[in-house]
């Protein structure tokens, strides 16, 4: 049942079986056993040990794995042969300590991320008030069951989806369930069965708060069974989708494996046809030839690759949450950087989500009011100059924060201030205290003597109040049409006149004027009533005294609008999406920066007419979306990404969840989110600022940069090693291994790659971002690792093989230091020893030249002349290099580590 909305409160009573007393203390028992506790269901978590195997299951670890395998394979062959156990298998070991070292840098971060979830969750509404058997209770709300009367009040929590039974001025929060900021008011009446659930007046719903006043209600829908838990099951049910670097990851990987075969194959081919030349049909000849291939095929696999991907992952994440960014997945944190467009919901994360009185209407002229949000910091302004809030302005700063049922709250250290109540309340008299008019004072030197309450029906509220002076006054706020009806006064510059329809007209237009602006406007009046008054009703709410018009919005963040401009630099596009009026989503966009001349906005109302063609063929150019639904929000998600757009999309209600789950970025906010949407994000942001989503973009784009840096270091490293060594076993294999020996032994190729490059490389994790990093767009998706750079690649492995060749040439044919080939044979001792002077001349130029290289690897655009002193400003490169030189040269030139 669904429709509990539309039913009269006796059927609803009657089909729960139930009274107004509540049920009795063994009913509610029976049906706890039938219906279960009241929570969400939790998908299984994953343990410690499944998080960290799921780190084994990426396509390149796998790789690295089979390497290793093949690499035990052939180091059990060399012992068999009598070859050392750390020098067999120096490469197998190397490579499982790399796959170890990923699993468990990737698992830690993952792991604290989720602990830092954890620490951020609350439990929704622990405790719950019920009537059991006509006595009233407080109870676990998770023993809440169908049929039970729960009452609430102002700050509680609603524990469960119920139909209302009595709401006296009862009002409820329901932004975490609908996105709308305004407050509900709720009453017991009976709505049509297609009502919405944004407009159910006569329902309450689970995780939503009362603001004010106080009701009872019969729950209808708890747990699983709620709103809440039917989009946390939606969340729950949703396959996740691999992250962008992820598939970038896998397709490069996969391509690496088809070169490590192809090589394989080849010369495996190539010994295998010479050993057959050779007459040498024997066994072991193939064996050997084929792992002579599959040793030159490992050193093309770029084995420390997963290695740096997680350092630098795991690095931009330590930053991340350094700047108020959780990041619990750690691939996120670079996909971060290929978003090309970013769904952000408006309310408290591109707005403050602090209503803020901005402009004023009081004796014919404007007022603006400086200072944003809750903290009662600012001043009134006439044009440009700053006045003294005194005389009629005063009057209705005072009728505002009077005609009132909010609270101004500073928090305990005084860094930040609070609402306590009506958002829209709160803002007037955070306006009346930046005029010097605190609300308690004003409560004392004017106490309320009765309220006639605000009410949807009646669109206003009036209050009763003796004054200093002895006198009885009534105060009234509300919508301007409704507060200027029952006006036959005017007060203007402290004198009260006869209202006007000229005056009317005139400050329905002011009123249109500044709601076209998107403020919220209320108007103020006043009237002083017979101090032998005993009877206060609606009656005497007529001829008031008109005194203003307070415009209020929620305004947006400066460091938003900052962040937009780094955004549109950064060619990505920001799309606001709100539950609030079209007019006030455009007014907050265009002031952000969002909304230009040419861009649409829509309503939930129009993208529901609208086919999916349709849809596809304008959603680039939509920038704003209001009043919409969740589904909305999954449909925008969606129709980007059929764009080939990477989405990033925020929110806190459980309303966003499912989008946030469909989006390649899901991040949740930190402070007003809920549990379900934290579980389905990507990352949490802890200030609920827009500006450090742009900010986790940059680190995203640095993130993805550096891994580039290294992939092209890489490649160019190991291809020189593999041309280097893969053309001399060839010719070796043809021309015999005494003409064409390896210039470089595994010993010194297994140096280079862990000791002359590791900590370089590794430095390449750590590098600064280019100063163009966020002025160019987004890359695009198809884009693989290497686009745009194999040129490079080539070059420099071509450069670097010539080179090693040369000088091994050069050492061991042409200016040998111990002739050996004479036309009547070798000299076997004398070639030998050219031979380690050969490959020692060609290891360490190798070992240089990679080093020279690693610096071009810094800049995709710029070459290390280019970049000046930029080239030098990673620290930790600059101290690797010297390491690894160091460590070259003594290996060659120290006599006690020549032995190693």
């Amino acid at each position: 049942m669904s429709e509990w909305h539309a039913l009269e409160l006796n059927e609803v009573l009657r089909r729960l079986e139930t009274n107004l007393n509540g049920l009795s203390p063994q009913e509610a028992s029976k049906r706890l056993e039938k219906y279960g506790y009241n929570e969400l269901k939790e998908v299984k978590k994953r343990t410690a040990l499944q998080m960290f195997l799921d780190e084994f299951k990426d396509v390149f670890v796998l790789l690295l794995i089979a390497a290793a395998i093949f690499s035990a394979i052939i180091g059990y062959w060399e012992i068999l042969h009598g070859g050392e156990f750390m020098e067999t298998f120096a490469d197998t070991i190397t490579i499982l300590a790399i796959v170890f070292l990923c699993a468990v840098t990737g698992f830690i971060q993952e792991y604290r991320a989720e602990k830092a979830l954890e620490a951020l969750k609350k439990m929704a509404a622990p405790k719950a008030r019920v009537l059991r058997g006509g006595v009233e209770m407080t109870i676990p709300a998770r023993e809440l069951v169908p049929g039970d009367i729960i009452i609430l009040e102002e700050g509680d929590r609603v524990p469960a989806d119920a139909r209302i039974i009595e709401a006296i001025e009862l009002r409820t929060n329901e932004a975490i369930l609908t996105g709308e900021s305004t407050p509900v008011q709720k009453e017991p009446t009976i709505l049509k069965a297609e009502t919405p659930v944004s407009d159910r007046r006569n329902m309450i719903y689970s995780a939503t708060h009362v603001v004010h006043g106080r009701g009872k209600a019969v729950v209808v829908a708890t747990g699983m069974n709620t709103e809440f838990g039917k989009i946390a099951e939606i969340v729950q049910t949703m396959e996740e989708e691999d992250t962008p670097l992820k598939r970038k990851l896998d397709a490069f990987a996969g391509k690496i494996a088809k070169l490590v075969v192809g090589v394989c194959a080849l010369i495996f081919l190539i010994e295998a046809v010479e050993v057959a030349i050779q007459m040498k049909f024997e066994v072991e000849g193939f064996i050997q030839a084929f792992m002579s291939s599959i040793a030159l095929a490992i050193s093309a696999v770029p084995e420390g690759l997963p290695a740096i991907v997680t350092i630098a992952l795991a690095l931009g994440a330590r930053e991340l949450a350094k700047r108020n960014a959780i990041v619990r997945k750690l691939s996120a944190a670079e996909s971060l950087g290929s978003v090309t467009v970013i769904c952000s919901d408006k309310t408290g994360t591109i707005t403050k989500g602090e209503m803020t009185v901005r402009r004023i209407y009081v004796d014919g002229e404007y007022i603006e009011v400086t200072g944003v949000g809750y903290e009662p910091k600012g001043s009134f302004k006439r044009g440009n100059e700053i006045i003294n809030p005194e005389g009629d302005l005063e009057l209705l700063l005072r009728i505002g924060a009077l005609c009132n049922n909010a609270k101004l709250v500073k928090s305990e250290g005084g860094s930040s201030w609070s609402i306590m109540g009506d958002p829209t309340e709160g803002a007037l008299i955070v306006a009346a205290e930046k005029a010097g008019l605190s609300k308690t004072e004003l409560e004392a030197e004017y106490p309320r003597i009765w309220e006639i309450p605000f009410s949807s029906e009646r669109k206003r509220m009036t209050t009763i109040h003796k004054t200093p002076w002895g006198e009885i006054h009534a105060y009234m706020k509300g919508a301007p049409e409704i507060v200027l009806e029952r006006c036959n006064r005017i007060l203007e510059n402290g004198r009260v006149r006869e209202i006007t329809e000229d005056d009317k007209t005139r400050i329905l237009k002011v009123n249109g004027e500044m709601a076209s602006n998107a403020l919220r406007v209320l108007a103020m009046a006043y009237k002083p009533l017979p101090n032998n008054i005993t009877t206060y009703n609606e009656e005497l709410e007529w001829e008031m005294i008109f005194v203003g018009l307070e415009g209020m919005i929620d305004p947006p963040r400066e460091e938003a609008i900052e962040a937009n401009k780094l955004c549109q630099k950064a060619g990505i596009k920001t799309v606001m999406i709100t539950g609030d009026h079209k007019l006030t989503a455009i007014a907050v966009a265009k002031e952000v920066g969002i909304y230009r001349d040419g861009d649409i906005a829509l309503t939930g109302e129009e993208l529901d007419k609208m086919s999916n063609e349709e849809y596809d063929k304008i959603v680039e150019k939509v920038t704003v979306y209001a009043r919409v639904s969740p589904l909305h929000k999954l449909r925008i998600v969606e129709a980007l990404k059929r764009k080939g757009h990477i989405v990033a999309m925020t929110g806190d209600g459980v309303n966003d969840a499912p989008a946030i789950k469909a989006a390649d970025i899901g991040i949740a906010m930190g402070i007003t989110g809920t549990d379900v949407t934290k579980e389905a994000a990507d990352m949490i942001l802890t200030d609920d600022n827009f500006a450090t989503i742009v900010r986790a973009v940059e680190y995203g784009r640095v993130i993805y940069d550096n891994i580039r840096k290294y992939a092209r270091f890489l490649l160019a490293c190991n291809f020189d090693e593999l041309i280097v060594v893969g053309s001399f076993a060839i010719l070796g294999g043809i021309f015999g291994p005494e003409l064409f020996p390896l210039p470089l032994l595994p010993a010194m190729i297994l140096w280079i790659n862990l000791v002359t490059d590791g900590a370089p490389a590794i430095a390449l994790a750590t590098d600064p971002p280019d100063v163009d990093v966020m002025n160019r767009p987004p890359r695009k998706p198809e884009e693989g690792i290497l686009h745009g750079m194999l040129a490079f690649i080539i070059a420099s492995f071509t450069l670097q093989a010539t080179g090693t060749i040369l000088v091994f040439c050069l050492e061991y044919y042409i200016w040998p230091s111990h002739p050996w080939n004479f036309p009547w044979g070798i000299d076997e001792e004398a070639r030998l020893l050219t031979y380690r002077e050969a490959t020692t001349a060609a290891f360490v130029q190798a070992a240089l030249f990679e080093l020279f290289v690693i610096w071009n690897c810094r800049s995709e655009k710029h070459s290390v002349w280019k970049m000046g002193r930029r080239a030098f400003q990673n620290r930790f490169l600059v101290l690797g290099v010297i390491i690894s030189m160091t460590l070259t040269l003594a290996i060659t030139y120290i006599p006690i580590t020549q032995q190693l």
